[in-house]
């Protein structure tokens, strides 16, 4: 069971993890030892809330594939189970975030004096541009 919240949580069965061989430098284990972590988790398929899978679906990232699959790889650990920790760890920080509401902005109007202290910052540097000016007689 993976935990997202108070009240939704994740049962095993609808993540699969598969065992696969790291990529790059590590000498004999990484030829030998299949310790990278190749998770996938279906969002349509899943018993989230909808509101969860909604959002999901919105987000435009890399990981989340066109038919709404999403795939997590780890290999920055050299044990398979800490690749799995770190694996499971970013899907729940992934749906974590998208059930935070982003408060929208109220644009705001600047004050009459931030006004004013504009029009007369430009007006001063006007003048100062003003007087660079050659003169004729």
């Amino acid at each position: 069971m993976l935990q997202i919240s108070t009240k939704v949580t994740i049962p095993d069965s609808e993540i699969e993890i598969s065992a696969i061989r790291s990529q790059g430098a590590g000498g004999q284990n990484v030829n030998k030892v299949a310790t990278a972590i190749h998770l996938r988790f279906d969002i349509k398929a899943s018993s989230l809330p909808d509101f969860y899978k909604e959002q999901l679906l919105k987000l435009q990232d890399r990981r989340i594939t066109q038919e709404g699959v999403i795939v997590i790889k780890s290999q920055e650990h050299r044990s398979q189970e800490q690749n799995r920790e770190e694996a499971l760890r970013r899907l729940q920080e992934l749906i974590k975030s998208v059930a935070v509401l982003k408060i929208k902005r109220k644009p705001t109007k600047p004050t009459r004096n931030s006004q004013k202290k504009r029009l007369d910052s430009k007006n001063k540097r006007g003048q100062i541009k003003s007087m660079r000016r050659n003169v004729t007689e």
